[in-house]
């Protein structure tokens, strides 16, 4: 089948509906993973998109008539979904497209928990399957059975935290119509917590916003909100609940680095000495505030598939990246939203601080540019150019390009998902952030 080949990602597969990726495509998909795996069953859950029932109906029909039953799951969030293969013990096919707009679909694949198919490992493989459609005579018809495995992964959340410490606060959250909504309200049910909704229900029209929170318009609303009712922190969440992003009490938008940086600090009070990963892209505060409490800081290149080997690897407590994952060795090294959300409502509850007051030393000493996109015609050129200019600085190639000097640091890397550099750029001053932010600029956009 000619299938195109940019919906092969580095992380999972994805495009836009059904131009891209359609029904015919799903169910070669569901019979190449059952053949590359060579497998007898396999987990598959979807999130609320419009195209997830027929993409649903498809890729499991690929599944059975290659021989393989199918635990249907349901409508689920990815961490549930990751909870189901680890307690089951398979394989997993989601059915999903995070955060990417409503006209997308695509699937996240297991292979065995935590390790997921990637570009370097199976995904390319099932791309060559899919157009040779070369598939072995099944032995048998699969089965469909369907499981629910709600209550014990609320159960597992929940267990990750202490929640006699909890203290009653108000908290406002924004799922946008995304997975996270039903789950998330049952969990925070159990706790002493005032949970004010915005956007709760599951709907695959989108009718509020989009479904990535680091863009600043997709989390206006909640940043108004949590300010001008009080609240003491706001939560978003990407489409499929993977990501997890806050807003402090203040109403400001927390950077993926100072949460990296807080929550490891935090957990090693609980598991001294242990070690935390975090992505090249990351501020100096994720080095310093776990160095300074005695844990290990490793750095790893950006992308779930790299760093759940890693973790799983180093036998790693935490791991943060700044776009919103965090993984957590007690959840089988994998990422979730609802648990960072939960070690934060612990944290706040224990410190009896509010927000604010924990950022404030990391607000006052540390200068991010944040994530920076800019559209380009030859990657390799633009790194090259970086490479020679700051020749003079300490370099390093693990995840696009590093440079370092003392007062300032920055990496730029292409997108795995979209023809875009990205940069990422951090000064001991605000005025020398901005500088050098916009002469990095100009050498990208030169």
């Amino acid at each position: 089948m000619n299938v195109n080949p940019s919906i092969f990602k580095a992380y999972d597969i994805r495009g836009i509906y059904p131009t891209d990726l359609n029904e015919q495509a799903a169910y070669l998909i569901g019979r190449a993973f059952v053949t590359f795996l060579g497998i007898e069953k396999v987990v598959v859950g979807r999130d609320m998109r419009l195209s997830g029932p027929s993409m649903f109906k498809e890729v499991t029909r690929g599944i059975t008539e290659q021989g393989a039953d199918v635990i249907d799951i349901g409508l689920v969030s990815t961490d549930q979904y990751y909870f189901a293969c680890q307690k089951l013990g398979l394989p997993g096919i989601m059915v999903t497209a995070s955060h990417n707009p409503k006209e997308y679909n695509g699937f996240k694949m297991v292979k065995k928990m935590p390790y997921l198919l990637s570009g370097d490992a199976g995904i390319q493989d099932l791309r060559q399957l899919v157009e040779n459609e070369n598939f072995p005579e099944p032995k048998r018809q699969g089965q469909i059975t369907q499981q629910d495995f709600k209550n014990e992964f609320i159960e597992k959340v929940l267990s990750i935290i202490d929640i006699k410490a909890i203290k009653p606060l108000k908290v406002i959250v924004d799922t946008g119509n995304g997975m996270v909504g039903p789950i998330l309200t049952e969990v925070y049910q159990r706790l002493p917590i005032q949970l004010i909704g915005l956007y709760l229900d599951p709907d695959g029209r989108l009718p509020n916003h989009g479904l990535d929170p680091l863009q600043a318009e997709n989390r206006a609303e909640l940043q108004a909100r949590v300010k001008s009712e009080g609240a003491a922190i706001g939560f978003a969440f990407d489409g499929d609940g993977d990501r997890f992003f806050a807003i402090d009490d203040r109403g400001e938008f927390i950077s993926g680095d100072f949460l990296t940086a807080i929550m490891g600090q935090y957990l090693l009070e609980k598991y001294p000495k242990s070690k935390i990963l975090y992505d090249v892209r990351a501020s100096w505060a994720v080095v310093d505030l776990i160095t300074a409490v005695g844990g290990t800081p490793l750095m790893e290149r950006v992308g779930h598939a790299f760093i759940k080997q890693r973790m799983a690897k180093e036998d790693a407590l935490y791991a943060g990246e700044v776009t919103g994952h965090y993984y957590f060795k007690d959840f089988f090294f994998a990422d979730s939203g609802i648990i960072p959300s939960l070690i934060l409502m612990e944290m706040i509850s224990k410190k009896g601080k509010k927000m604010s007051e924990i950022l404030a030393p990391l607000e006052a000493k540390y200068f991010i540019s944040g994530e920076i996109n800019s559209k380009v015609a030859d990657t390799k050129a633009v790194m090259q150019k970086l490479a020679e200019v700051y020749k003079d600085g300490e370099q390093h190639t693990m995840d696009g390009i590093s440079v370092s000097y003392p007062t300032w640091h920055f990496n730029v890397r292409g997108s795995n998902t979209e023809p875009l550099i990205r940069l990422n750029l951090e000064a001991k001053t605000k005025e020398e952030m901005e500088r050098k932010r916009d002469e990095v600029l100009a050498v990208i956009r030169g």
